[in-house]
């Protein structure tokens, strides 16, 4: 079984033993052109329900979409770039943390959507996606679906057990006393985290301090960050909470849902594809929730990340790029389209446009009759920095989490233990430390 993302080191030398396998396949066809769309769920029913609307305004092309599943889709993209291009769907949904390594590892292995007219939409997402999607070359290779601005979810209920106003919590330093009030008062941690780290998510709180602050593990540049400034802020934040007891660890099986069941979990600093997931996940839970902008790093710093987002590209060795890109073109520039997709899929849009519709100013039942998506619309609103996360992300995140389990584990010092990260991920990506 080929590791996910170490897949993405294995398949260069592949790709290069195997550049004849990525010719276009030139052969006429009677019919409708017919495309393939690989996606995972939910959000390949949000693309499908929109796909007999895009047949009928295109008759000559049918849509033929594919649940893959994730993180299946990561192995079939990547192999089949391996092999240059072959076997692959004509239009790929394809997360921000893979997108880089695909451009740097498989150069042709995606369309260059400009000469299909993709740079007339680069104003139309949210601020911080289209260098994301832009390659070294100044080519795009994807276009932005889903974005994820990070949010901070609280139980009401607890926080005015304990006394505290959550309209006061306006940095992480705030939220880290008011911590330590519902601990006291309530028994309840203010977070979970996985103390060990073990998988990729767990390190998206981490993350999101960093990009709070315009940091990241690499520059724009591709240069290691891991030891800067920003980087130590965000993981010291992270020992503050530690320190004072007010972190749980849910790295045991089903310790997260136990957790939140026993109302021993005041809050989820969770992005926007949450506002969903919660109600779904704890029902009974409905009217003791909120959710607001997390806390900033600093008084009057940035309250705004985007965590992360996914996008959709078209296979370069597509035989139908042109029908290929006329779908995704479809999907993701018209407001009312990718809203349906939005209501079908779950996926929160980067078309700005989009939100005009009334649903994004809607109160929610189960947020106490809060307009919750109002809340994630408002930071896009405040703009985002773009994030690199380079062809190398697997490996700064494996370095990045297991500096953060020295922290919380061993008590180790932040700036101490992020120093020995950035030293080893320089080392093992080629890459100069920045400064």
């Amino acid at each position: 079984m080929i590791n996910r993302r170490g897949a993405l080191a294995l398949g260069l030398s592949a790709a290069l033993a195997l550049t004849a396998c990525g010719a276009k396949e030139n052969a006429q066809q009677s019919g409708p052109v017919k495309i393939t769309v690989w996606s995972w769920k939910p959000a390949s029913d949000g693309l499908a329900a929109i796909a007999k609307d895009f047949e009928k305004a295109n008759p000559n092309v049918k849509v033929n979409v594919q649940a893959v599943g994730n993180p299946a889709i990561w192995d079939k993209i990547t192999i089949g770039m391996a092999a240059g291009g072959k076997g692959l769907g004509d239009v790929l949904h394809i997360g921000i943390d893979y997108l880089p390594g695909y451009m740097d590892k498989f150069p042709g292995g995606l369309a260059d959507l400009r000469k299909l007219g993709a740079d007339k939409y680069k104003d139309a997402f949210a601020k911080g996606l289209w260098p994301t999607v832009t390659g070294k070359d100044g080519g795009v290779y994807a276009m932005p679906w889903e974005v994820n601005p990070a949010g901070f979810f609280f139980r009401e209920d607890l926080f005015k057990k304990a006394g505290v106003d959550p309209a006061t919590v306006q940095t992480w330093d705030d939220a880290i006393e008011a911590g330590k009030k519902i601990k006291e008062k309530t028994g309840a941690f203010l977070i979970g985290l996985n103390k060990s780290a073990a998988r990729g998510a767990d390190m998206d709180f981490y993350q999101s301090l960093l990009q709070q602050q315009g940091a990241f593990y690499f520059d724009q540049k591709g240069d290691v960050t891991l030891n800067s400034a920003a980087a130590v802020q965000a993981m010291t934040i992270i020992k503050k909470m530690n320190d004072a007891g007010i972190v749980g660890d849910i790295s045991g099986e089903g310790s997260f849902k136990q957790l939140v069941s026993s109302n021993k979990l005041a809050a989820l600093p969770w992005p926007a594809w949450a506002a969903s997931y919660i109600p779904e996940m704890r029902p009974e839970q409905k009217g003791l929730w909120r959710v607001m902008q997390p806390p900033a790093v600093t008084a009057g710093g940035k309250r705004t990340a985007i965590v992360n987002s996914t996008h959709l590209a078209v296979s370069g060795t597509s035989p139908h790029q042109k029908e290929a890109f006329a779908f995704v073109e479809y999907a993701l520039t018209r407001p009312e389209v990718i809203n349906k997709v939005f209501k079908e899929g779950g996926v929160f849009p980067a078309l700005t446009s989009a939100y005009a519709d009334p649903m994004f100013t809607a109160p929610t039942d189960f947020y106490g009759g809060q307009p919750a998506l109002k809340t994630f619309v408002d930071s896009l609103t405040e703009g985002a920095d773009a994030t690199y996360y380079s062809g190398d992300y697997a490996r700064a995140l494996k370095i990045a989490s297991d500096a953060q389990t020295k922290v919380l584990i061993k008590g180790a010092d932040p700036a101490g233990a992020l120093t020995e990260a950035a030293t080893l991920l320089a080392q093992q990506t080629n890459r100069k430390l920045a400064g």
